[in-house]
């Protein structure tokens, strides 16, 4: 089907007439809603009985046979047969709609520049870069030093077997000799490293198994530390290896015991220290150990107090810290190198000032501080003597930050920035005289002309009064109450904020008449840490109430038609995607969820789950407080499943996804089919060889999206019926 008939549908089909519901009284959509195929038979999750009581509340939940006993193994047969006979539902449901599935294949692939490079980086005499060849999946890492080149690492050959592959972490050692790599090659994040010589091509014997993926090398390129994930999928231990030597004789440097906090290990930009890092989400611990030294004893840099979050840099002879002690949105202090403990701190740029610091990377010369004022990025350069100035930048919505700036004395800054209609550039930034280059603008080899497409910021009042951003992009010509549909994405949780970024594949949606929004719903950073903190434990439910304002605001002035806006969201934005649905079905056309953290209660009650006790300081812990559990139980999307219509949906999930754990879409699911009073369609597809993010492949990853447009076309009623 041409890109004009498409057009013309999204327009035609929304000629909508309202009703009134006889029950309630309220304006239901008139949009028809996707039904289930009557072809079809959807699968049927037994009934299992099963309950719980805490707090003299007892919880029925007849699926909860669906979580392995033997997790993170899984080999029960019946959860497999209903996982697979719910995948092939899934396929069956979208084989009508297969050539339009190619269509956006071929469209967003179109968009990809099949023979992409990145822009090289130099280091220690070096020049470094990647590539990937026309046609492959996965990258291949390339060094290079007066004309000759050297392959370090082809991850298509690497990969030629597996299913997954994902290269967590490719590091060179300080004397150039050796390169340490790790993989993932099932999706459950738990990576191996392996070390080989660079210019003889010969492996080591050194491996490394069950490890979160980091690597810093020693200086004397002897050894390195990573850290140890736990059976559960804790990262704990911080370990140091030397080579040659058997796995047992490694090293324990650090070990985390509580079981709440996980840890992960850094080089400082000075490239003197290793840096260990204890923290759950609002908590941290630092401390530093000598990278030339690293089994003498550690310096604690801060110690833990709850509630105290920082993180910390070092280079010209003194530590860097942002913290938030004084003021949430943080403050920046330095700290000597030798007494780096905070009756030390000195502040340099204070809190309270109406700056969100965000992020900093310490260079000889120079200070750079990410930050944000009034939910805009900002990229602030300090100089040694104290003095600074702000990078400027065309636009009123973008995203900017530090890009790939791998050496301490380097003049220039490398800076990545981007809207929702300047596709991803990268930039060197002279700090002397301040300009920028263009090192290079993501290439659309299809085409993509920026003049065709608009952007604008709204702030819309939600019920209590704050004032949400939400960022929209659209095809210039889009007019006000056109009948057109929309897409509308959120998140908001663990102060994640989401940019107004740029998307290649978004293009097929706006040629198509949508518009494409995102809400910058409280639980994110967008506005600051306080916006964090007022979409968090017993403020979870303004996320909910943001999110729903915005689509009533967005409907109230015209953008939208009720019933003709599909949303989306993934993890934490899943259960954002659950709530929608339970509160305000009938705002929507159709609704995706990916991986969707929807079984809350269950999951903040398990505390034998690796994300279980470090999530309490994010949603609380309902085995301990009568009343955290009534509240979570008041918003866990799967315990609010209730009797009536739910609109269309798709949802996903990875089997060996330890973050959100396959059972929680599969119980969901299951549930709703059961439960809900309409016959409008509901699929489910579990990754049975990934994880967390899906297929590892980039064109694998451009199928899925093909697959969510097409389910979404198919809601808001742009092609024929199933």
């Amino acid at each position: 089907m041409k890109e004009k008939s498409f057009a013309l549908m999204c327009f035609s089909v929304n000629d909508i007439r309202k009703d009134r519901d006889k029950d309630t009284g309220k304006e239901k959509s008139a949009m028809p809603q996707l039904k289930a195929p009557k072809s079809l038979t959807p699968p049927c999750a037994k009934r299992k009985a099963h309950s719980y009581t805490h707090h003299g509340i007892t919880v029925s939940d007849p699926y909860h046979w669906l979580k392995d006993p033997k997790y993170p193994e899984v080999d029960d047969e019946d959860v497999l047969n209903y996982l697979t006979q719910e995948n092939a539902y899934f396929k069956a449901v979208m084989a009508p709609q297969e050539k339009l599935t190619e269509t956006f294949f071929s469209e967003i692939k179109g968009r990809i520049k099949e023979d992409d490079h990145a822009v090289p980086w130099d280091k220690n005499g070096y020049r470094y870069s990647w590539h990937f060849e026309k046609g492959a999946q996965y990258r291949c890492w390339t060094r290079s030093k007066g004309g000759n080149e050297t392959i370090l690492l082809d991850e298509v050959k690497e990969a030629a077997d597996k299913d997954f592959y994902r290269l967590g972490s490719l590091d060179i050692s300080p004397n150039n000799t050796l390169m340490a790599w790790s993989v993932d090659d099932t999706g459950g994040e738990r990576f191996t490293i392996r070390v080989r010589d660079i210019d003889s091509g010969e492996m080591l014997k050194d491996e490394i198994p069950e490890n979160s993926g980091g690597i810093v090398w020693t200086t004397d390129s002897k050894a390195f530390v990573y850290v140890v994930v736990s059976a559960e999928w804790r990262p704990y231990r911080v370990m140091l290896h030397r080579l040659g030597t058997d796995i047992t004789q490694d090293v324990l440097l650090y070990e985390e015991k509580d079981s709440s906090f996980f840890t992960g290990v850094a080089l400082t930009s000075s490239e003197e220290f290793i840096l260990i890092r204890s923290a759950d989400h609002v908590t941290a611990e630092v401390y530093a150990i000598s990278a030339d030294d690293p089994t003498a004893t550690p310096t604690l840099i801060a110690e833990r107090k709850t509630n105290r979050d920082l993180y910390v840099d070092h280079g010209q002879d003194q530590f860097f810290i942002r913290v938030n002690d004084t003021d949430k949105d943080f403050r920046i202090v330095t700290a000597p190198t030798a007494t780096p403990s905070e009756a030390h701190w000195h502040e340099i740029k204070a809190g309270g000032t109406g700056h969100y610091y965000r992020g900093l990377q310490v260079f000889k010369n120079h200070l750079v501080i990410e930050d944000r004022v009034d939910g805009l990025d900002q990229i602030i350069i300090r100089n040694t003597d104290g003095s600074e100035h702000r990078v400027g930048w065309p636009e009123d919505a973008y995203a900017v930050g530090l890009g790939n700036n791998p050496n301490y004395g380097q003049a220039q800054i490398r800076l990545n920035y981007e809207s929702m209609i300047t596709p991803l550039s990268v930039f060197d930034y002279s700090p002397d005289s301040q300009s920028h280059v263009l090192m290079k603008e993501q290439e659309i080899p299809s085409g993509y002309d920026k003049s065709q497409y608009e952007t604008e910021r709204l702030h819309i009042k939600a019920r209590d009064g704050a004032l949400v951003p939400v960022s929209l992009v659209y095809r210039k010509g889009f007019k006000l109450d056109s009948g057109a549909p929309m897409h509308l994405y959120g998140y908001g949780a663990y102060g994640l904020g989401m940019d107004p970024s740029f998307s290649a594949a978004r293009l097929s949606l706006l040629d198509r008449g949508f518009a494409y929004a995102i809400a910058h719903i409280r639980g994110g950073d967008e506005m600051g840490y306080g916006w964090y903190e007022a979409g968090k434990l017993f403020n979870r439910t303004n996320t909910f109430n943001d999110f729903i304002d915005c689509t009533e605001h967005l409907i109230e002035k015209g953008y939208v038609k009720k019933g003709n806006v599909s949303i989306s969201g993934g993890s934490a934005g899943g259960e954002l995607m659950g709530a929608a649905a339970n509160m305000a079905p009938s705002l929507f056309a159709g609704i995706i969820m990916h991986v969707p953290f929807v079984d809350v209660l269950n999951t903040m009650l398990d505390g034998s789950l690796p994300l279980t006790p470090i999530e309490w300081p994010e949603w609380g812990n309902p085995a301990e407080s009568k009343e955290v559990f009534t509240y979570m139980q008041s918003y866990s999307p799967y315990d609010q499943i209730d009797t009536k219509a739910y609109p269309p949906m798709l949802v996903t999930g990875g089997l060996n996804d330890p973050r959100v754990t396959y059972w929680e879409p599969a119980k969901w699911t299951a549930k709703l089919r059961a439960t809900k009073s309409d016959d409008n369609l509901l699929t489910m597809k579990i990754n049975m060889g990934a994880g967390h993010g899906g297929k590892s492949g980039r064109f694998e990853r451009i199928e899925e999206k093909a697959e969510e447009y097409s389910f979404m076309m198919m809601a808001h009623g742009l092609v024929q019926d199933l």
